[in-house]
């Protein structure tokens, strides 16, 4: 198995909940390495580029309301299988379905504030990485 590198967010719940240590523990806890991490506020303009394949989607705005409320904390995870292996940290994307002690299941307050982001695949990743990232600022 190569090494991958996968985007994660906090979710501003999480960050304003205080579980920023606890979710940055867990990843490394199952082996993922962080590669890059940035605390931020994003704009609305940055929101919207980032979710822009959910732009005609019913919950954009709303989504990019919630995601510019208070500060994410953006991170480059690294590792074996990282893009897999952070789905199922995370668990399901509505917290009410993820397993027992997954991040969502712990952190989450809704579907919509539900703790965290992460890449859905290596293209994602790729795509999702560069959005946030210069490649300066990532380490290994």
């Amino acid at each position: 198995m190569t090494i991958e590198r996968t985007l994660s967010i906090i979710k501003p719940n999480a960050v304003e909940d205080g579980h920023i240590g606890d979710i940055m523990a867990c990843f490394e806890r199952e082996g993922l390495k962080i590669a890059a991490i940035r605390l931020t506020q994003l704009s609305k303009e940055k929101a919207e580029g980032f979710y822009i394949e959910h732009k005609e989607r019913p919950f954009f705005g709303s989504l990019v309301n919630f995601m510019t409320s208070s500060p994410v904390v953006l991170m480059v995870l690294e590792g074996k299988d990282a893009v897999n292996r952070n789905r199922k940290i995370m668990g399901a994307t509505n917290p009410a379905e993820a397993e027992e002690g997954s991040l969502r299941k712990l952190y989450a307050r809704s579907l919509e504030a539900n703790a965290v982001h992460g890449s859905d695949s290596l293209q994602s990743a790729e795509r999702e990485i560069s959005y946030f990232f210069e490649k300066g600022d990532i380490y290994s």
